[in-house]
């Protein structure tokens, strides 16, 4: 995600120097912190180790892949109590699974924690020098009025190769750099494997398979018509009870998405989940596509080959835009199968979103939710250029960050 080369950087533009261990890299650096986690203990030897002064407000000091040493993550509640004149900064991978809480005490209000997504595709347009084109987008956003039909065009191409590519920082500035679609697509590959790995680095035993069962599964539920995830699509038989540990780790790790579905759009949505109806989503959509092995010319040139998956990768595509904005989501259902892809609480108001693949905007399941329900208004988001009619606001797939 870039969490280092972000760190780094604003450390060295705000303070006078920086300090940086990494505990992967490192791992004898473990030591230092099973003897003492004290800052009066820390200090001097963090300074020895680096070979630099650490001075109070002036040093920043940062613990890379905290993951692997616990105990330099609980060491973040005593620097706050007793040394916050020391500012540190702390990253880590999959932090939800791969912390041991029993054993550990999580520094629970002591820090702010900030989580990392992949670049949405406003980022993605910043990345080739877009400025005039989000800018020309945001306004058209807002007033509800058509883009000029070669912008239009334009920005609908700039979203396929977001499909292709996704925003993981490596692979947009892989193709950005050589626009080759085989080293692309190589560099995704090499993520996956990453992932493929984690798991059975920080997992139980006897959960690794079941969790990569349920990861391998994924794009073969979004390649049906209702989306909703159905335990004996995994293999013949299978119950909730022997995949939902697998499910919660995939969740809990960021690796994927899972969205429940609301009974009730209702504020608080929370308190309507239905625990036993979700959707799961890959936490990005260019890793989506390569896990499939998604020829790219198929999605870059709309091939009618892809009929079957283009609803459930263009809802991927938009749950990832969500999700990089702070939205908790939700999908409705009725009690007829009439269904609304995301529910999401934008500016103290619940509104439903519909998502469709191409230009077809025609939504009989929102007009069945708008019917019952009265939202202040609904979205439509389809690759049909923006308006606003009879409460329901359409907005091209492109724009999705503007929400």
């Amino acid at each position: 995600m870039g969490k280092t080369y972000s760190i780094l950087a604003f450390g060295r533009e705000h303070y006078e120097n920086v300090v940086y261990y990494n505990f992967e890299t490192n791992p004898g650096l473990k030591k230092t912190f099973d003897e003492s986690i004290e800052p009066s203990y820390l200090i001097p030897l963090l300074s020895r180790i680096s070979g630099q002064t650490i001075i109070k407000e002036k040093t920043l000091i940062v613990f890379d892949e905290v993951q692997l040493c616990e105990r330099a993550l609980t060491s973040l509640k005593y620097f706050y109590e007793s040394a916050p004149e020391y500012h540190i900064i702390v990253a880590g991978s999959l932090l939800g699974v791969a912390v041991n809480r029993e054993s550990f005490s999580f520094p629970v209000g002591k820090a702010d924690i900030k989580t990392l997504y992949p670049m949405d595709i406003e980022e993605f347009l910043l990345a080739f020098g877009e400025r005039e084109l989000i800018t020309q987008i945001r306004e058209c956003f807002e007033k509800d009025s058509p883009m000029p039909s070669v912008l239009h065009s334009t920005a609908l191409s700039y979203y396929r190769r977001y499909l292709v590519v996704g925003g993981m920082p490596e692979c947009v500035e892989k193709y950005i750099a050589t626009n080759d679609l085989i080293l692309l697509r190589h560099t995704q590959a090499m993520i996956l494997e990453s992932y493929l790995n984690d798991m059975s680095k920080y997992n139980k035993e006897n959960e690794i398979k079941k969790t990569r069962l349920v990861y391998d599964n994924i794009t073969v539920q979004l390649s049906k018509k209702n989306t909703r995830f159905r335990y004996k699509l995994i293999k013949s038989g299978a119950r909730a009870s022997e995949f939902e540990n697998a499910i919660e780790w995939l969740a809990l790790s960021g690796i994927v998405t899972r969205i429940h579905r609301a009974e009730h759009p209702t504020k608080p949505l929370e308190n309507f989940k239905d625990i036993d109806s979700f959707k799961i989503y890959v936490s990005d959509v260019g890793l989506l596509c390569a896990k499939t092995d998604i020829v790219a010319d198929d999605v870059l040139y709309l091939s009618s080959d892809l009929n079957d998956f283009k609803g459930g990768m263009t809802e991927n595509y938009v749950c990832n835009q969500l999700t990089a904005n702070g939205y908790s989501c939700y999908y409705w259902m009725s009690e007829r199968g009439a269904e609304v892809d995301f529910v999401i609480q934008r500016e103290g108001k619940l509104i439903p979103i519909e998502v469709k693949s191409a230009e077809n905007t025609k939504a009989k399941s929102l007009t069945v939710y708008i019917n019952s329900y009265k939202p202040a208004y609904s979205i439509k988001l389809s690759t049909k250029n923006f308006g606003f009619e009879d409460g329901k606001k359409t907005v091209p797939l492109y724009s999705a960050f503007c929400l």
